[in-house]
């Protein structure tokens, strides 16, 4: 198969021919058609994951159709067209069934825990539990672009951030997570605000919801501006950057008793950020963490938008050939380019 790899972490990025991979018992192989570059994978490549073994292929949001299944295999057959979570659960620790197989103790990882979907082919493990049948109408790109950015935003701002309509949320990083949550605060009827260095993103942002945008380099006091224009503070607020800066800024301009929930990764010289625990204190602040989103809840995210409330067909921004991996994904940490980047493969 042609897929993107690595030998050294930080190295160089190879196109070439690896050998295709087979199903395990518990397992299925996929066709993949679409699948998204996100920073995620630059972490990876960076060596920020301790769970990468070289060499490697990175990628893990994509969407594709089923072409091998392994003997155990009971609920998927040749030929279905599917998505998985970024976290596969095993099913059978006690995370997974309580229903949280988003933070497993055995978890499978596409692009991390094993090879990734930046491949013809990608094989994934505890396939029974996780695979995501496609509502026949989505395409494999929109799948794609769902990803881990979507779905992860989407568990952030409804069931984790708990959002009421009326609400004031800020989003720290109008990248792909951020455009995504903005957009479902938005269409669950509050009030958003879109923090960002760049102007084109938070053109991008206002596009997809955001009643109000800051550029955080042009104001003098942040926090203060975002107290004035929310008479007190955030209700919610989301880092979806994952930063030194936007983690504090996240929590610090929360509202008493609000609520910040951490869905950037925190890797590098930003592993253990400083956050204003005196606030948290005595304002009785909630910070909550996000990993990703369970396979039996993403029907309520096709339900959305199948009838149109939520559109995130509209936030890919680019589509690329997967040879041109090589060439961009050494630099997504600059933050080039607005929305989400699918790679047709």
């Amino acid at each position: 198969m042609k897929a993107i790899s690595y030998e050294s972490f930080g190295g160089a990025l190879s196109y070439g021919n690896l050998p295709d991979p087979e199903a395990k018992a518990a397992s299925v192989v996929i066709n993949v058609k679409a699948t998204g570059l996100c920073r995620s994978d630059w972490h990876g490549w960076m060596g920020h994951d301790a769970d990468i073994v070289l060499p490697h292929v990175p990628g893990h949001e994509f969407a594709g159709e089923v072409v091998e299944v392994g003997a155990d295999i009971k609920k998927w057959a040749p030929g279905d067209r599917v998505t998985v979570p970024f976290v596969s659960g095993c099913g059978h620790c006690e995370p997974c069934v309580s229903g949280n197989q988003q933070v497993c103790h055995q978890q499978f990882q596409p692009g991390f825990t094993a090879w990734g979907s930046f491949a013809q082919y990608v094989a994934i493990d505890y396939a029974d539990h996780n695979l995501v049948r496609l509502p026949e109408e989505m395409t494999y790109e929109t799948a794609a672009s769902l990803g881990c950015r979507f779905i992860t935003a989407f568990r952030a701002i409804v069931d984790i951030g708990n959002v009421k309509g009326g609400e004031w949320v800020t989003v720290f990083g109008c990248g792909g997570v951020g455009l995504s949550a903005i957009m479902i605060a938005a269409t669950m009827g509050a009030q958003v605000i879109a923090i960002d260095i760049d102007d084109q993103k938070l053109t991008e942002a206002e596009k997809v919801g955001a009643c109000a945008t800051l550029n955080d380099k042009n104001t003098a006091d942040l926090i203060d501006a975002i107290k004035s224009l929310t008479n007190g503070g955030a209700h919610l607020s989301v880092d979806a950057l994952g930063s030194q800066e936007t983690c504090y800024n996240s929590i610090a301009n929360l509202r008493t008793q609000g609520r910040q929930v951490q869905v950037g990764l925190m890797a590098g010289n930003d592993l253990n950020p400083s956050i204003p625990m005196h606030l948290v204190i005595a304002k009785e602040l909630s910070i909550h963490g996000s990993h990703g989103m369970q396979s039996y809840r993403y029907p309520a995210v096709f339900d959305m938008i199948k009838t149109g409330k939520l559109k995130p067909e509209i936030l890919i921004g680019d589509t690329i050939s997967l040879m041109e991996v090589v060439e961009r994904l050494p630099n997504m940490n600059s933050f080039p380019g607005t929305g989400v980047t699918v790679i047709s493969v």
